[in-house]
């Protein structure tokens, strides 16, 4: 399965130290590259075989499709934040030295003038470039729906605006390089079963986030 690349960057991975709560701490940045040949079924200069990046994908339990990623003037990517959300949709979080985020999430899921208008009550949501967005008093989001993928860029308020808008303009799918950046790494011993903690052993497989006693 081929993905398009809707916009042309690479990842250059870069240590960094940062404090970054349940994320790690490795990072790297983003910039921008040539096209690629993936609409074409090419192979990607300097990307490892696709079958290979599937490989990765499988393991991650993510659907190529739904891997986006982005740029943000002064963010980097914290690697280890990277992965999936929901059933087969992707996540990653971008960082500033001062340890501010900004969240890309990508999944199956559409988002119109409807799920617009249903917004909680209290936020607030308008159509804007790129897409929607919605201002609620802890969060404010840029959200777009493409070829059945739901895409959300999102950061506490203190972000500017401005800023954000161009984290989501600039929010593509990713083409094989940046999926090699972001995707895990095949060990030297071969993939290890991969339980998902955040997901219950019985029911309909819904994210367990019950607090416990004393929580």
């Amino acid at each position: 399965m081929n993905s398009r690349a809707i916009s042309a960057c690479c990842l250059l991975l870069v240590p960094l130290s940062l404090a970054l709560a349940g994320c790690g701490t490795e990072t790297g940045t983003t910039t921008a590259g040539d096209p690629t040949g993936q609409a074409t079924g090419t192979p990607t200069p300097g990307a490892p075989p696709r079958a290979e990046l599937e490989e990765r994908a499988r393991y991650a339990q993510v659907d190529p499709k739904h891997v986006y990623v982005t740029e943000a003037d002064g963010f980097t990517l914290a690697r280890q934040s990277a992965g999936v959300v929901g059933d087969d949709g992707f996540q990653a979080t971008y960082v500033a030295p001062d340890g501010t985020q900004i969240t890309l999430t990508a999944e199956r899921g559409t988002f119109g003038d409807k799920e617009c208008a249903a917004t909680a009550r209290g936020d607030r949501c308008t159509a804007e470039k790129p897409g929607w967005y919605r201002v609620s008093a802890e969060r404010h989001t840029y959200i777009r729906a493409e070829d059945g993928v739901r895409i959300e860029v999102g950061a506490p308020p203190t972000v500017r605006k401005d800023l954000l808008r161009a984290a989501a303009e600039h929010a593509h799918r990713a083409d094989d390089r940046e999926l090699d950046g972001v995707l895990p790494k095949k060990p030297a011993g071969g993939w290890q079963p991969v339980e998902r903690g955040d997901l219950p052993p019985v029911g309909d497989g819904a994210p367990d986030n019950s607090v416990g006693v004393g929580g």
